[in-house]
């Protein structure tokens, strides 16, 4: 499948809500596959549909030994333990700060096929489910710093060589979005 190019910090794709996936079809398949070889061939742990432009539910992970996918996804935490660790996003290479997460969480959803999925999440899986599930909603890890943390952020993020490049170049998704093809 083909690697997209990753939305940066700053693209409106990172800040809109997805909408439900309602099609467990072809397209979704192909979707699944593109963010996955993307996730691998960035070395991320996980990667959502926003990131590369596409406004659906959807996101992939590969961490602690676990991979998969989950569509329309949903999570609770699991006890109130808390972790505070670097945090980082393929959408703002190269930087990462400490975030408080959830130690522990379950996630529910489905996967391509429409087949209900539950995973537990502990750790780097806990993180990278909340990280991605976040997206989802247009919230980047950022927004989940301190105050101190968040402002150190904002000012990395704008002294990173890739901050302000020209507007990226935007592929026409062979995703459907919003019940129509693009």
């Amino acid at each position: 499948m083909p690697i997209q190019p990753v939305r940066l910090f700053g693209d409106p794709a990172l800040r809109t809500r997805a909408t439900e996936v309602t099609d467990f079809d072809a397209e979704l398949r192909t979707l699944v596959a593109d963010l996955t070889d993307t996730m691998h061939d960035e070395g991320g742990a996980g990667l959502a549909a926003p990131q590369i432009g596409v406004g659906r539910r959807v996101f992939v992970f590969d961490c602690d030994g676990v991979s998969g996918h989950l569509v329309n996804p949903v999570w609770e935490p699991v006890g109130e333990e808390e972790q505070i660790g670097r945090e980082g996003c393929l959408s703002i290479p190269g930087l990462g700060w400490d975030c408080r997460r959830r130690a522990n969480v379950v996630a529910r959803g489905w996967n391509m096929y429409g087949e209900p999925q539950v995973i537990e999440g502990t750790a780097l899986l806990a993180r990278a489910i909340q990280h991605e599930t976040d997206h989802l909603d247009g919230v980047l890890f950022v927004d989940r710093l301190d105050a101190e943390t968040r402002k150190q952020a904002m000012r990395e993020i704008r002294q990173a060589a890739w901050f302000g490049e020209p507007e990226p170049v935007v592929k026409v998704s062979p995703h459907a979005m919003f019940g129509k093809a693009r």
